[in-house]
């Protein structure tokens, strides 16, 4: 289960993590604005606007994450499946912030996917133990 408690942890500090990169490109741009953060990211193009989109894509795909680990705890269902299966998802958010900053779109959105599909699979294997 501590594994589980780890990924949980991680998998929240991946939306900080993913900001270093935003922090980097409006430094470029002038300087940080810590008055209005926001409207100068909304002025990035390029790879300082996929940053910014992966920011924002790291907080939306944290929430069904941690919902299905807290699932997982809560029932008792940890196992190495389930394990596996948070695992990924870290290395995949990881992967997928990677190819967009690099403009890999494609790629990117098989990644997405199979990262979505990680704690699907967690609250379906939960259901089905339950039913």
């Amino acid at each position: 289960m501590s594994t589980l408690v780890w990924c949980l942890l991680i998998a929240g500090l991946l939306p900080v993590l993913a900001k270093a990169p935003v922090i980097y490109f409006q430094n470029r741009q002038g300087g940080y604005d810590n008055h209005h953060p926001r409207a100068q990211q909304q002025k990035l193009t390029g790879i300082g606007a996929r940053a910014v989109a992966g920011h924002y894509n790291a907080y939306e795909a944290f929430t069904f994450y941690a919902a299905a680990v807290l699932l997982v705890i809560a029932t008792d269902n940890a196992n190495d499946k389930m394990q596996g299966l948070a695992i990924t998802f870290i290395v995949l958010r990881v992967v997928y912030h990677g190819l967009y900053l690099a403009d890999f779109d494609k790629l990117r959105s098989l990644v997405w996917f199979f990262a979505s599909l990680c704690p699907v699979v967690m609250m379906a294997q939960v259901a089905m133990s339950l039913a």
